[in-house]
């Protein structure tokens, strides 16, 4: 009763009693957890009374207005009988925009004559389904598709495979690097300031866990291999 009172005294004189909104209440909650990631953003959700926190990686949690309680998973919207995603159609754009972001020059880039699209291929050298992928590189440049490569060596950044991987995004022609790496054959050692500890560290946070793991445009991800013809056609109708 007390506060009421007081509240009422103060609107009564004018004074303007200030509050922290929402998105700063957050903010400094968690701030005080340490996190691996940056907020970019902090907007309302769909659901009312739950706040939609989007991580820098693009990947999304949900916080209560005063930022003591947080939810990771899915919001789902069934208002027309079926189930949309919304958690996860919000995370694609976001990853798909820090995707596209990546400097073309700190990707090993495979191009098509008349570009369509293009898919953002997390690799390791060493994986035998991405070596399978690789030789199939030509036909989806042929059918339009533009590859780019981004590191992910799955034993980690200090690992062989990282350092192989290195040489390739230092050499003087990383495509034919790669090629010969996925191919099985040696090549020449080389060192240069190289994104491949970043790009393995990207890869973590929007959720790479295995290789070939394939980002569409949109930021679609398609876990696994695919025979170029079927890539093709996802990525086509995942620009």
């Amino acid at each position: 009763m007390r506060f009421k009172y007081y509240t009422a005294l103060l609107l009564a004189l004018g004074a303007p009693v200030v509050m922290a909104a929402p998105a700063d209440e957050i903010r400094a909650s968690l701030a005080k957890l340490n996190l691996p990631m940056q907020v970019q953003s902090i907007s309302e959700s769909p659901l009312d009374g739950l706040y939609q926190v989007q991580m820098e990686s693009g990947r999304i949690i949900y916080a209560s207005p005063d930022g003591k309680f947080l939810v990771q998973g899915a919001l789902f919207d069934v208002t027309d009988g079926t189930l949309k995603n919304l958690t996860a159609a919000a995370e694609s754009s976001a990853i798909g925009e820090s995707l596209n972001a990546i400097p073309r020059e700190e990707l090993v880039i495979f191009a098509a004559e008349e570009p369509k699209t293009h898919v953002t291929i997390f690799t390791d050298v060493d994986c035998g389904y991405c070596r399978l992928l690789h030789s199939e590189v030509d036909e989806l440049n042929a059918l339009g598709i533009e590859v780019r490569y981004a590191a992910f060596p799955r034993s980690g950044p200090a690992g062989d495979s990282a350092r192989t991987m290195e040489s390739i995004w230092c050499a003087d022609d990383p495509q034919q690097a790669m090629t010969e790496a996925k191919l099985g054959n040696s090549i020449a050692d080389a060192s240069c300031p190289n994104p491949v500890e970043q790009q393995y560290q990207l890869g973590m946070q929007i959720g790479v866990q295995g290789t070939p793991a394939i980002f569409l445009a949109n930021g679609t991800l398609v876990p696994g291999y695919k025979p170029a013809k079927v890539l093709a056609e996802e990525a086509l109708a995942n620009q």
